[in-house]
């Protein structure tokens, strides 16, 4: 492996150089964090780059449907117990992101890398990680994703003889199936709150057995591997059988699970699990997630909740009713426009809530929770919404643009 006394090549260098004066201009031009445009100018410069990049750095890269960005986080967190760490933290988890992100850490002896699932295996090739962790795999994007049997398909292909160590949750059985042709894994009790994409097996097509908290399939006996660590309550239980408390600021059992599989990663570099679940209690909001914001006099506290998976987990953590909820979907680029997806959500768990519906695709929601036979009312704006809503702390639920509308209306 090259030192960090390796220098990049003079194109390499030209190709950080630009890319970063293209991302000052972008976010000059109020456009954004520029890291996108300014990894792809970097990377039209100099092809390899994201490889050259990553070959000083120890790289784990991090995937999932739901919880990759947080997770990140938490493992970037941990690992600072053991060196600096250069993370693309925003979010931007393509390609051209990465690249970005990389490009300002070259100091950094960790790389910890979310990825979103289709570029999974070409950035693996590229930054030949020392670690991957695979949270879970869900419907997601109807519109552009492949179906979630192929996405962990080409996962397994993809990282097929990996020498990386891969951290995958043991309850997941599609991300069982993507990780078992890697020679080196480590399994975690992570859980898996939605289960309706895992009901016939991603081996053979069986009817998947579920007794309990364990899986098998009948026909070609593919069944839950044994895991070495696991979510338990409040607590992390390591490979010794030692239960470690989990202090977290994030809410919800989704954040202990990511928490959990955080602390398996930081223990492949040496990180111990109390050093590094002490380390996660500093990271308070994730890109705004979970973050509480003063808004006309109001308390707001924002959520993000992307697909099917990720709106049953949030509905675990919001205030009980009668907490005020505001709801609002778009379906533009980033979200996926097919929004029948909102028919997989279990709405009923909203009862008692004053609902108000807002976004892009308000008349869609409202559709959805007619039928659900649930109190709500249609507004224009989030101020109307805000203005309209009884006493209380206001939960406001969102997918992923609308969130980014949300965050610039409230001032966060």
């Amino acid at each position: 492996m090259a030192g960090n006394s390796d220098p990049l090549t003079p194109r390499a260098k030209l190709a950080v150089t630009a890319g970063k004066a293209v991302a000052a201009a972008s976010r000059a031009a109020g456009r954004g964090s520029g890291s996108v445009i300014g990894g792809k100018v970097a990377l039209k410069l100099d092809p390899d780059l994201l490889a050259r990049l990553a070959q000083h750095l120890d790289v784990i890269l991090v995937s999932a449907t739901n919880g990759k960005t947080t997770t990140t986080r938490l493992i970037a967190e941990a690992l600072r117990a053991a060196g600096p760490v250069v993370s693309n933290a925003l979010g931007a988890n393509m390609p051209a992101g990465i690249t970005s992100a990389l490009a300002g850490g070259s100091d950094a002896k960790f790389g910890v890398i979310e990825v979103d699932e289709k570029y999974l295996a070409g950035v693996a090739r590229d930054t030949d990680p020392k670690c991957i962790a695979l949270l879970n795999l869900s419907r997601d994007q109807l519109d552009r994703a492949a179906e979630t049997r192929m996405l962990a398909e080409n996962w397994r292909e993809g990282l097929a003889g990996s020498k990386a160590v891969i951290v995958a949750n043991a309850d997941d059985p599609l991300i069982v199936w993507a990780a078992s042709s890697s020679p080196n894994v480590i399994w975690v009790a992570a859980g898996q709150m939605w289960k309706d994409d895992a009901w016939s097996c991603p081996s053979c097509g069986g009817v998947m057995q579920r007794p309990g908290d364990d899986w098998f399939c009948g026909q070609c006996g593919f069944r839950r591997p044994t895991p070495s660590w696991a979510l338990s309550g409040d607590h992390v239980l390591d490979p010794h059988g030692s239960a470690w408390p989990i202090h977290l600021q994030l809410p919800g059992r989704a954040n202990k699970s990511n928490a959990a599989t955080s602390a398996a990663v930081a223990a492949v570099f040496g990180v111990p699990p109390q050093v590094g679940l002490e380390r996660m209690y500093q990271v308070q909001a994730v890109a705004g997630r979970y973050d509480v914001v003063q808004f006309m006099n109001r308390d707001l506290r924002l959520l993000l909740a992307k697909n099917p998976a990720g709106w049953l987990e949030t509905f675990s953590l919001i205030d009980p009713p009668p907490a005020p909820v505001i709801l609002s979907v778009n379906a533009r680029g980033a979200d996926g426009t097919d929004t029948s997806w909102l028919w997989d959500v279990d709405y009923t768990q909203l009862t008692g809530h004053p609902i108000f519906v807002i976004g892009d695709r308000k008349l869609d929601l409202a559709v959805r929770l007619e039928v659900a036979n649930q109190h709500f009312q249609v507004c224009e704006s989030a101020d109307q919404a805000v203005q309209m809503a009884p006493p209380g702390r206001i939960e406001v639920i969102a997918n992923y643009t609308a969130f980014q509308d949300l965050r610039r209306r409230v001032g966060n």
